[in-house]
Order: C-alpha cells, then structure tokens, then sequence
C-alpha cells in the first residue's frame, strides 16, 4: 500500500516534548504500511522536540498552547480517511498495528471509536492497580483518556465536532460526545510514563485527577483546574 492509499492519520500534540518523543515515533514504525501520514501538532515547544519531529520525517503543524486546540489543529491539516490520536509520552505496544487494521477494515466501526488498553512503563503493584481502576472507568463510565490512544474515522470526527479547544479534558469532553456504547476496547495495548505518579504518588496524583474531573463535571472555569492539575 503506498503512502497516498494509506487511511490512517497519527496526530500528536506536543509540548516540550523531546524526553518522549523518539520513541513514540519509534512505535509506530509497526504500523507503516497503514500511516499516510504522522502530524505533530506543536503548541510552542522550546526544546528539540520540533528538531526530532522534523528529523523523523513528520509533518509539523503549530497551534495555541492547549491540547485540545492542538488536536483539533492536527485533525485539521490530516489528510487521512481515519485518524489517530496519540500523546506524545505513550508508546502503542507489539500487536498495536494488526488491531488498528483490523477496527478500520469493519465498516460498523465508520460511527465508532477504538481505543487501547491503559498500561503505565512501572513493574510496581500500585501501577497494576491503576491500570485496572483505568479499565474499569474506560469500560463502565466510558471514559477513557487520551494517553490511551483514539481512533475513529475522520469523518465521524467532523460529525462529532472535533476536539474542543480546551487546555485540559479535551478527551473526557469528546470521548463523552461519543458515548459509552460507541467506544471500542481494542485487544491492544499503549505504555504511557509514570513519571508523574513516581514523582507525586499512587495516591495523590489519582486523587488530584478526580477532584479535576469533579470540578470539569461541575462546571468549574479551565484555569481553575488547570492549576490544580499542575
């Protein structure tokens, strides 16, 4: 399949993001013969990040600081009949690409979204148990985050609305205009770094992600939460 046949889009929102970047980009070597395209979505990165995306061969756009304006700007400039979204710190695990393929080649899944299974790159128990609670809220609430990976045709994203131009809850705005019985666990996974919970705790960081998503569902101002997410 050459690369202008190719249906699928990789989109990812950038910021400061050269630490992890490389080895995204790595990943995704496994699904070539599917990608048209890879975009970096930068929102004013001042390290290398810009240098390595370009260095790989992807496609650099720009956009306001916020991941949701850089999603949305990334779906804009795609070209792809399906896209995927994909964080910058979180790495599609082997057998990522035949699951991929798979979801597009069923034409139920033109008004659907897949997403992969939620795994953290610590050996601790506190991360298992994480990654289960993760499970639990993507299948039962219908909430899986964006370090989990969505794909969906491009299409059906237009007929969503695209991603909101949000600093933070982009994805629990948009995965929610999608709906629980639409979303789609695929029998893949994504690594995404601890780093954060390493540095703040198994404890505190998920207790300080609830009080954002209570505050979000609550109608609290963006910066508000924005502060208390740090």
């Amino acid at each position: 399949m050459s690369p202008s046949a190719a249906p699928l889009s990789v989109i990812i929102p950038t910021l400061e993001a050269a630490a992890t970047l490389p080895a995204t980009l790595a990943a995704l070597a496994e699904a070539r013969p599917l990608m048209r395209e890879v975009i970096v979505a930068d929102g004013g990165s001042r390290d290398a990040t810009l240098a390595i995306a370009e260095a790989a061969g992807t496609r650099v756009v720009t956009a306001p600081r916020g991941r949701g304006a850089q999603l949305a700007a990334g779906a804009a400039a795609a070209s792809g009949e399906w896209l995927f979204f994909l964080h910058a710190d979180t790495r599609p695990q082997p057998g990522w690409a035949s699951e991929v393929a798979r979801f597009i080649a069923d034409p139920g899944n033109r008004e659907r979204a897949g997403y992969l299974a939620y795994r953290l790159d610590d050996a601790s128990a506190p991360a298992r148990r994480l990654e289960r609670i993760v499970a639990w809220r993507s299948r039962t609430l219908g909430l899986p985050y964006g370090d989990q990976g969505l794909i969906l045709a491009r299409d059906y994203y237009r007929a969503l609305g695209g991603f909101p131009p949000l600093m933070l809850m982009e994805d629990v705005a948009f995965v929610r205009r999608i709906g629980r019985r639409r979303l789609v666990a695929l029998q893949a996974s994504a690594l995404t770094s601890a780093a954060r919970y390493r540095r703040e705790g198994y404890l505190l960081r998920p207790l300080r992600n609830l009080c954002c998503l209570s505050l979000y569902f609550l109608g609290a101002p963006p910066r508000l939460i924005g502060r208390i997410y740090g």
